[in-house]
């Protein structure tokens, strides 16, 4: 029999998705796609419980004159202490 996991990642390379593995816990594998408008965590434990967290959001982007952001490079430099 093949772990979840294994299952899991099959279907998304089938799906032709692709995604991230981390390892934020000792306990589980964090799988992490990232889709348009959405971003969809997947902890894979051990004993192949698995518990998912979904993220929406607008692509928007943020910063340019017109939106009272600092450019990326100033902001860096603004905020490195």
């Amino acid at each position: 029999m093949t772990h979840p996991l294994f299952e899991l990642l099959q279907r998304l390379d089938e799906s032709h998705i692709y995604y991230a593995l981390w390892r934020h816990r000792e306990e589980s594998i964090l799988v992490s796609l990232t889709l348009v408008g959405e971003r969809i965590e997947i902890d894979v434990f051990e004993g192949g419980h698995m518990e998912a967290s979904r993220f929406m959001g607008k692509e928007d982007v943020l910063g340019g004159q017109s939106s009272g952001c600092l450019p990326f490079h100033a902001y860096i430099s603004a905020t490195n202490c």
